[in-house]
């Protein structure tokens, strides 16, 4: 859903496609993002209807969502925190997603997958195992002590920086439904159309800037998509955690100085 015509940040750029579907909309640019933190800034400026909503909550997949969340959260003034899904793969085609687990071990297959490919949930049993462990490290690495963020009955930003399959997403939308908010939105700087499809159906609001026709992955929309390490979301954290702690605890960072609402 874009608000108020063309976003301020593609004003300018050669312009391919923008077209309303559904309850959302989407415009394709010959130009990337240079990095996860500009798409962020673009999102944050389509979310500006959100700055300063009573109890709002930023909450940002790992690893790449992290760094888009940031800025986000810092320019509508929300606390950030990570919501944590792990990836499940086809045991004999590792860059083929079947499902995802999520804190609460709460897992959500792509039955197209599982059917076309002959796969029977016990295959992946020991996968599912694998991922419920390093979910129990990340968290620890990431949070230590600190409990996740309460989000029942608080409008929730679900951002990660960019939908494939949209599989993680998928989990990552049942259980925070499972915890009572009182609206999901997801922001995404690029996605797939079939992903994009099936997500906007099942949150309150959907925003993902660029859906390109055919799409490949979701690093083609960047100029640097750099991986990134524990360390990385770690460092986020912290520093969001540290900026949050110098104001009254309401909002992450820094307001976003390029931002047009103020």
């Amino acid at each position: 859903m874009v608000r108020g015509g063309m976003p301020s940040h593609l004003r300018g750029c050669s312009l391919m496609a923008a077209i309303g579907l559904g309850n959302y909309a989407w415009c394709m640019t010959l130009i990337p993002y240079r990095d996860r933190r500009s798409a962020g800034q673009l999102l944050a400026d389509q979310l500006r209807h959100h700055f300063r909503k009573e109890a709002l909550c930023i909450l940002a997949l790992p690893r790449g969502g992290v760094p888009v969340a940031y800025e986000v959260a810092c320019a509508l003034r929300a606390p950030l925190d990570v919501f944590l899904v792990r990836r499940l793969a086809m045991p004999t085609e590792p860059e083929l997603a079947i499902g995802a687990i999520t804190t609460g071990n709460v897992c959500v297959l792509n039955s197209d997958v599982l059917q076309e490919n002959g796969i029977e949930i016990s295959d992946i049993e020991d996968a599912v195992e694998v991922e419920r462990r390093e979910l129990e490290r990340l968290q620890q690495l990431f949070r230590g002590p600190r409990p996740a963020e309460d989000v029942r009955q608080r409008p929730v930003i679900l951002v990660d920086d960019g939908l494939a399959t949209g599989v993680n997403m998928r989990a990552a939308i049942a259980v925070l439904r499972a915890q009572g908010p009182t609206s999901i939105t997801v922001a995404v700087p690029v996605g797939s159309r079939t992903a994009c499809e099936q997500i906007s159906t099942e949150v309150d609001e959907f925003i993902c800037p660029r859906i390109p026709e055919p799409f490949y992955a979701v690093g083609l929309s960047y100029d640097q998509f750099p991986r990134m390490c524990d360390e990385d979301i770690h460092s986020f954290l912290e520093k969001e955690e540290h900026e949050r702690s110098l104001h009254d605890g309401t909002f992450a960072g820094n307001f976003y100085a390029g931002s047009t609402f103020r």
